[in-house]
């Protein structure tokens, strides 16, 4: 381009600028926009609880009402429980007999009633029983019941003896041990030495006696040969004399 017209157009470029620049500066700026009113927020809802069941309506019991007696009158009994009845022990029964009539009973010190006689419903396990017979040695014995029945006999007139003691015989020479036994058969002595030993029926001694302060028995046959015998156990005459009384008193009864 030549250098005239660059020239015209760059002036043409410099009048149009200047031209809009006095334009926009002599253009009123717009009025400002008032603020717009601030807009209120909404309220917050909440939530809303739920409204609780209503309860069930109750029903009230009322007790059933007594009718107070009047007064003056009995109040009335509130009838009894009846209980289970307790189951009864076993019990056992005796049924005594004796050969002799009259004979009384007694059981642990009571007496029961005269032979013969039954006892009834007696508890079970070990009692003391007592027979007494006028003329006869009272009869003292421990006896064990056991359920059901059981039949006692007691013989009175039955001599019963069984009695023994040990013994030194006396020898004009020396002496021998032994052992004097009685049975209501007779009494028996037996000894270490074969020679003195002998068996007599009781209504064959001639002699039988006893000397307690010498601690001596002496004992005579109707063959006639005399026996001393003494206790070497013993202090005392006491067994000696025991024996002498229980034999004597076998010998009493078989007489009668």
């Amino acid at each position: 381009m030549s250098r005239p017209v660059f020239a015209v157009v760059f002036g043409l470029l410099v009048v149009v600028g200047a031209g809009t620049m006095w334009h926009v500066g002599s253009r009123k700026p717009p009025a400002a926009r008032p603020a717009p009113a601030p807009v209120a927020a909404a309220p917050r809802r909440e939530p809303v609880p739920a409204a609780p069941a209503a309860p069930e309506p109750s029903v009230e019991r009322t007790p059933p009402t007594v009718p107070r007696p009047a007064r003056g009158a009995a109040a009335p009994k509130q009838p009894e429980i009846a209980k289970e009845p307790a189951a009864a022990a076993p019990t056992g029964t005796l049924h005594i007999n004796s050969d002799v009539v009259g004979a009384q009973v007694f059981i642990d010190r009571n007496y029961i009633g005269v032979a013969p006689l039954t006892s009834p419903e007696m508890t079970l396990g070990s009692h003391r029983l007592n027979i007494i017979a006028q003329g006869y040695d009272a009869v003292t014995e421990t006896i064990e019941v056991e359920q059901g029945s059981r039949n006692l006999q007691f013989n009175f007139k039955e001599v019963r003896l069984d009695a023994a003691v040990d013994v030194v015989h006396k020898h004009r020479f020396g002496s021998c041990k032994g052992r004097l036994v009685a049975t209501p058969q007779g009494l028996r002595y037996d000894s270490d030495d074969k020679n003195d030993r002998f068996t007599l029926p009781l209504a064959d001694l001639g002699l039988f006696e006893v000397d307690y302060l010498a601690k001596t028995l002496k004992v005579q046959g109707v063959t006639g040969k005399k026996y001393e015998f003494t206790d070497p156990t013993s202090a005392n005459g006491d067994r000696l004399f025991v024996f002498h009384r229980d034999v004597d008193k076998a010998r009493q009864r078989l007489k009668q």
